[in-house]
């Protein structure tokens, strides 16, 4: 392939910048003494469990029906139509088992369908499944209140809202941060992601998919560089293109807040530099400014502490949660500073389902299951594991392409390149990698601005075993993947 200068500037850039993990990576795969692929011994998925009568029939009947009913903007990653699931497994409506190393996009760190949670959700079933909160309160609704108020950081009295989606928790959050400081401006940073409603697809730093052909977006919304070593972006640049942003365009003084992910979700699994946040916290209590950890993607478990913030030992004016808070059911939430929560008037919060009775009783039984199963610490070890087995594969599988394992907890990303000189993204691979793991039974998505990364949202709850199983289909998938790669070049 054909670089310009400026392509060849950039490569180098990066390759420098990453240089401690490439020469770790490079002595990992100069031990292999057989570095092209690994035998692919991991069979096909098999049919092991009946399939429920209501969801007989084919995938390719079914993928049919959706096309023609479902409009093409709503994408699906797996080929294969859902009709059974347990823990980290999956079943399709033929009979085919799958490993889920996606957790419904790192929504189910308690695992398919917990003992514990679907026991709660029916026992409110059996009460009432809603009043609108707005109308007639209820108690699960103020208790789940009460637990986020507890596990949320910061030595201050604290409130909580529950909505429906991340994205109604993101859009309150700049709603409470406005009402609160009677500011305008919000400040976000590159390669996040915060939904896909229009005010925070403004936030969301990446135009494919989720910005294309949508805007125009809404005003008062500035962008800062996240801080990603790897990109050539330290902490310090990052925080340089802060201040002349703050100089230029963003007036500090009506900024209402600065909102950033801990670890990157679609933007790659990169996590936030504990003196990121640090900074940040200086530059938001001088100015005024309101400091919000969307913590969507990464609470509740995935990094191995309740909120991935935590490991900056910074405290947030502002959480945003959604996703594995209640073990698969719908709910999301905004958790504060009781004085900020407070900020907006009687009826300027709240949404005709937010905090859905019977959700709230699934994210209490869910907060439980994770705390009394050590499912966090369970989180730490599961990394530790995955980056060990990681490192393992890639030395022997694919010598000098998988460039980079990063992340918190058992929230990691793989990425992809065609070679570690370069550093080149290479989403083919990657995109071929998840292909044939889908073909052998594992369930895998990608991130990352470019697409070549593999994301790891296992549920804390599977067994070792399965874990191992996953390990191996993901091996064998790379090694179909680069023998492929292969093939191709020597035509």
């Amino acid at each position: 392939m054909t670089k310009t200068t400026a392509d060849k500037k950039t490569a180098a850039k990066r390759s420098k910048a990453a240089s401690p993990r490439k020469t770790r990576a490079k002595a990992q795969a100069e031990t292999v003494t057989t570095p092209d692929v690994v035998a692919t011994h991991i069979a096909a998925p098999q049919t092991h469990a009946p399939v429920p009568a209501h969801t007989a029939g084919s995938n390719d009947a079914l993928m049919a029906r959706r096309n023609a009913a479902v409009p093409r903007g709503v994408a699906s990653a797996m080929p294969f139509f859902a009709a059974k699931a347990e823990n980290a497994e999956l079943w399709d409506v033929e009979g085919n088992r799958y490993i889920d190393f996606a957790g419904g996009i790192a929504v189910l760190n308690t695992g398919h369908r917990h003992a514990k949670v679907v026991e709660a959700a029916k026992a409110q079933e059996d009460l009432y499944t809603h009043t609108s909160f707005q109308v007639v309160p209820y108690e699960p609704y103020v208790a789940l209140a009460e637990k986020l108020n507890a596990l949320a950081p910061g030595e201050f009295e604290k409130k909580s809202l529950l909505v429906t989606t991340g994205a109604e928790a993101v859009e309150n959050a700049v709603k409470i941060a406005r009402a609160h400081t009677g500011r305008p401006g919000i400040i976000a940073f590159s390669g996040g992601y915060h939904g896909r409603t229009l005010m925070t697809l403004g936030l969301t730093g990446k135009v494919t998919p989720y910005k294309k052909d949508v805007g125009p977006f809404p005003t008062d919304i500035f962008r800062a560089p996240f801080p990603d070593a790897r990109q050539g972006v330290t902490v310090e640049d990052a925080l340089k293109a802060l201040e002349t942003l703050m100089l230029t365009d963003a007036d500090p003084s009506r900024i209402a807040a600065i909102i950033l992910e801990p670890v990157l979700g679609e933007g790659g699994y990169v996590p936030v530099p504990a003196e990121m946040w640090q900074a940040l916290r200086a530059i938001c209590d001088k100015h005024g400014i309101l400091l919000i950890s969307d913590e969507i993607q990464a609470g509740f478990g995935r990094t191995g502490t309740w909120f991935a913030i935590e490991h900056s030992g910074v405290a947030p004016d502002l959480i945003t949660v959604a996703k594995s808070m209640a073990g698969g059911y719908p709910i999301a939430g905004v958790i504060g500073r009781a004085d900020v929560m407070d900020a907006p008037m009687p009826g300027g919060l709240g949404g005709t389902y937010g905090g859905n009775p019977v959700a709230c009783a699934a994210a209490l039984a869910a907060i439980e299951a994770l705390d009394s199963e050590g499912l966090l610490e369970r989180s730490t070890r599961m990394g530790e594991h995955f980056r060990a087995r990681f490192a393992e594969i890639g030395a022997r599988t694919a010598p000098y392409r998988m460039w980079d394992i990063r992340g918190l907890g058992a929230m990691l990303a793989v990425e992809f390149v065609t070679d570690f000189e370069t550093a080149t993204p290479d989403a083919a691979l990657t995109k071929s990698v998840i292909a044939h793991a889908q073909k052998r039974g594992l369930i895998l998505l990608a991130c990352g601005m470019h697409g070549n990364a593999l994301r790891i949202m296992v549920p804390l709850t599977a067994s070792d075993a399965i874990v191992e199983e996953g390990l191996e289909i993901f091996e064998a998938a790379l090694a179909d993947a680069v023998a492929e790669r292969m093939a191709h070049a020597a035509e």
